[in-house]
């Protein structure tokens, strides 16, 4: 008759692993190599060299605010100058920007009286230019 029966045999989960038999680990370029027995934590170190950017731009028409969303899209910062726009295009153009900040889940703000910062999630804005404004607006 056979040798015992057992369902790990069978499977092969009682077999001793060969010394011949390693691991190999493999790193992605972004990480850090990690040493068995030590505690190391892989930081990505892409973010270390990425610089954050803030784009400025001035429309002159409508279709300009296809590239300014795309800017957005690219998770970068967006300070709009509508001094060089009619009053009806850049509120069809602020218009447009609400949208594409809220699909982003960022954040738009007035710093001047035509001046515009759009954000997307990844900014923290600080500080309140709003009451500033309203004082300069009264002055004027």
């Amino acid at each position: 008759m056979a040798g015992k029966f057992s369902l790990n045999n069978f499977f092969g989960m009682n077999e001793e692993p060969d010394e011949d038999q390693y691991y190999e680990e493999t790193t992605s370029q972004n990480s850090v190599p990690v040493e068995r027995g030590k505690k190391v934590v892989s930081i990505n170190s892409s973010r270390q060299n990425e610089t954050s950017k803030i784009s400025l731009f001035e429309p002159r028409l409508y279709s300009d605010v296809k590239e300014i969303a795309t800017q957005l899209l690219n998770n970068r910062a967006i300070i709009v100058n509508f001094t060089q726009m009619d009053n009806d295009a850049a509120k069809r153009v602020v218009d447009f920007l609400n949208g594409t900040v809220y699909a982003v889940d960022g954040a738009i703000e007035r710093l001047g009286d035509q001046i515009f910062l759009c954000t997307p999630h990844n900014y923290e804005v600080t500080g309140n230019l709003s009451a500033n404004l309203t004082k300069e607006q009264d002055n004027l």
